[in-house]
């Protein structure tokens, strides 16, 4: 981009405009008819035939959405006890969305210039975290990081960048020029399985950084992650899988078609996944509902690999899209409902859909699984990405929180694993609360508050 552009002056080839009528999108919805792209738009806008979101109808999409999400899924709200151990804030890709990164040059070991409260942590840091959060219960490590330029796929892969002619091209240095050399993935992946806890990381852009400057597919890389310890891959970096609107937000990732390449090699393997979206920002509805054609017709190729399909709401505080202008704000709460109710509606090859407590907040979050969602999310014992970009809804949820949430609003709380086929249905009377399904939980809570009763901390760190 050559200079901050307002989202009113941007000139998107897809936008919210169809020959289909809200009424029978609506009834198509009802009925369980899968939805074409212009019903899509036509729900999420609750018309094309109007201003703005209409109250009534909006309502009527959310008891759609809801009555399917109990067809299918029942009563149960699940959630995963699990950790999130990012790896590195070292990243130069530059996407206007984020906050999480640090420019990666300011992590070179001869870099005198202002502090980052940036981190990279070594293989051994990695696994001592991931450790003790095992000890305590959790049955998942959830990473995603930076695309650190010393980070590479392994030993092999190091050596191809070390000897490679144009390594800035491929956006290398060698790890010795840095302060904290982060090993490689295969060494984060290795340090990260620790007494069989589910490894979920490598999204597809980190599977691209992880062959840059080779002839490699993805199913070499994911093969070899896979080999290491990884269990399955989180659909993230998809934002929007509309190439017009990630030339605004991330210019510098990969394409839409890489993205489904990736992530149709990380199944090949054998590998679990999950799928997202970011919305909010720059894009309009048009986009959001191709976002969700393309994520349907991947987990028609995948054959069902993908277990929940999660919607994140942007957060714009303290992101370049927000301080250079080109965004204003994000998304309002009915748009929100909107994006959860029509994901459901519209996705019926997926079974489970998330609300995420880290970017509704706790009365959101709830309304949320109300409006067809399904799952809560996780205990995530550190949340960085979000937290960085300005989101206010903390960094840890306990057992304890989760009961008192889901029964509130009279649904069953259920411990899940990864991939959702070990649960355990939680008896609101049996206190205190902890994680059972882990590889060493044991019931007791993942942490205890001041009284000792198991409940919330909002100082956790790693």
């Amino acid at each position: 981009m050559d200079g901050p552009v307002a989202t009113e002056d941007l000139a998107f080839e897809h936008v919210p405009e169809t020959d289909q009528s809200f009424e029978n999108a609506l009834e198509k919805a009802r009925a369980g008819t899968r939805l074409s792209v212009d019903d899509g738009i036509e729900l999420l806008t609750t018309g094309t035939d109007r201003e703005g979101i209409d109250r009534r109808r909006k309502e009527l999409v959310l008891e759609a959405a809801d009555q399917r999400r109990a067809e299918v899924v029942g009563e149960a709200v699940t959630f995963v006890a699990n950790l999130n151990n990012n790896v590195t804030t070292a990243c130069n890709v530059g996407c206007l969305f984020c906050n999480f990164k640090d420019a990666a040059h300011t992590f070179e070991a001869d870099y005198d210039g202002p502090e980052t409260a940036g981190f990279t942590k070594t293989p051994a840091e990695s696994r001592a975290i991931v450790r003790d959060a095992v000890d305590r219960g959790i049955y998942e490590v959830c990473s995603v990081s930076g695309l650190h330029p010393g980070f590479a796929l392994d030993e092999e892969h190091l050596e191809i960048l070390s000897t490679h002619p144009e390594p800035q091209a491929c956006n290398f240095k060698p790890p010795e020029m840095y302060a904290t050399d982060p090993g490689t993935y295969v060494d984060q992946i290795e340090a990260m399985s620790v007494d069989g806890v589910h490894v979920h990381s490598m999204t597809p852009e980190e599977g691209y950084h992880a062959r840059r400057g080779t002839d490699w597919s993805y199913e070499e890389v994911y093969g070899r992650l896979e080999q290491a310890g990884l269990d399955t891959v989180p659909g993230t970096a998809a934002e929007i899988l509309v190439d017009e609107v990630r030339d605004v937000i991330c210019p510098g990732k990969i394409g839409s078609d890489e993205w489904l390449e990736a992530m149709e090699a990380a199944a090949a393997v054998g590998l679990g996944l999950t799928a997202t979206i970011m919305y909010g920002h720059v894009e309009n509805e048009a986009h959001r509902v191709r976002h969700l054609e393309r994520v349907r017709q991947l987990q028609e190729r995948v054959e069902g690999a993908i277990t929940e399909f999660v919607p994140l709401s942007f957060v714009h505080e303290r992101t370049p899209l927000f301080e250079h202008g080109v965004v204003s704000g994000g998304a309002s709460q009915a748009e929100d409902e909107l994006m959860i109710a029509v994901s459901r509606l519209f996705l019926d090859n997926i079974e489970h859909i998330q609300s995420s407590w880290v970017k509704y907040g706790d009365a959101g979050g709830l309304k949320m699984l109300t409006c067809g969602a399904d799952d809560f999310m996780g205990t995530i014992l550190s949340e960085e990405i979000t937290t960085r970009a300005g989101g206010q809804h903390g960094e840890f949820r306990s057992f304890a929180d989760y009961v008192d949430l889901i029964t509130s609003i009279g649904r069953i709380p259920v411990e899940r694993s990864t991939d959702y086929e070990r649960r355990r249905v939680i008896d609101p009377d049996e206190s205190p609360f902890g994680p059972q399904l882990g590889p060493r939980a044991d019931g007791t809570p993942l942490l205890e508050d001041a009284d000792g009763a198991g409940g919330r901390s909002s100082a956790v760190s790693d």
